[in-house]
């Protein structure tokens, strides 16, 4: 008797996964978040790690669409003389509305970061400022690690990111709602803040 031949059906699937990275990536490089309008709300957060992301958030709080910032991922070796002077911020201003977070290292850290901030404020709804390539897994992590109900308004600093960062980054945002999905587990490290002060 003749063996049957295998239907094929894990090839199949194997090129329905592809064709789906595929189609993904295509979606995910050439509709990047984009700038938001002048929307109000309770706060803005800025992640570090490129150029624009901190001067548009203070632009943010300077026009009164937000009543309180945090920087997220600060160098431990900034201190808030350093800070306050590379972005011109009046004493008065960081006194009563800026916050400086040295905890973080990563997107996801960032989130646990910001998500403690947000509580201890109280706030509702926040601006989320980062490069225009990395919004989708910072929204995201926020979104994970904020509380529900949270409103976050995305608003991405325009860049021209090389293939290859594109590449990276949507891998990295794939691995992520997976981890996510299997329910991976989150850090317990609990963020510290530090307020500034002149």
């Amino acid at each position: 008797m003749a063996r049957l031949k295998p239907p094929g059906l894990f090839r199949r699937l194997a090129s329905l996964l592809v064709l789906g990275w595929l189609l993904g990536f295509m979606v995910f490089a050439l509709a990047l978040p984009r700038p938001a309008a002048g929307t109000r709300t309770d706060g803005v957060i800025a992640l570090t790690g490129a150029q624009g992301r901190i001067g548009h958030a203070l632009d943010v709080l300077h026009a009164g669409q937000a009543r309180k910032m945090l920087v997220s991922g600060v160098d431990s070796q900034v201190s808030a003389a350093h800070f306050a002077s590379e972005y011109h911020v009046d004493p008065a201003l960081f006194a009563c509305c800026l916050t400086l977070g040295y905890e973080s290292y990563d997107t996801r850290s960032n989130a646990h970061e910001a998500a403690g901030w947000i509580a201890r404020n109280q706030i509702h709804s926040v601006r989320l400022v980062t490069t225009d390539w990395h919004m989708r897994r910072a929204a995201f992590d926020l979104t994970v690690a904020g509380p529900r109900g949270l409103v976050i308004v995305e608003d991405a600093v325009p860049s021209h990111p090389s293939m290859k960062i594109l590449f990276i980054e949507y891998n990295k945002f794939i691995a992520r709602v997976m981890a996510w999905l299997v329910g991976w587990p989150e850090t317990k490290r609990q963020p510290a803040m530090v307020h500034d002060h002149h």
